[in-house]
């Protein structure tokens, strides 16, 4: 699982350890596994819906989910 929000929206809670904030992520491709499967999420699943596709596109991944409603619709639970 990994964050990509900002880092100051990340220290007002998360869900997991590992932040990449979304701007960082293109170049922080070695931290993703490929080998199981990769929850990515945001606020609200919108960024992270774009950088997963951006990562499919560009480098092949096909292990990335987004979080349905990101962190706001999990804290919410």
């Amino acid at each position: 699982m990994i964050d990509i929000r900002e880092r100051y929206e990340y220290d007002e809670g998360a869900i997991c350890k590992e932040n990449i904030p979304l701007e960082q992520m293109m170049t922080s491709v070695d931290k993703i596994v490929k080998d199981r499967q990769v929850i990515i999420y945001c606020q609200s699943g919108k960024r992270s819906s774009s950088i997963i596709y951006m990562l499919e596109k560009e480098f092949k991944f096909n292990n990335l989910y987004s979080l349905d409603g990101g962190y706001k619709a999990y804290s919410e639970i």
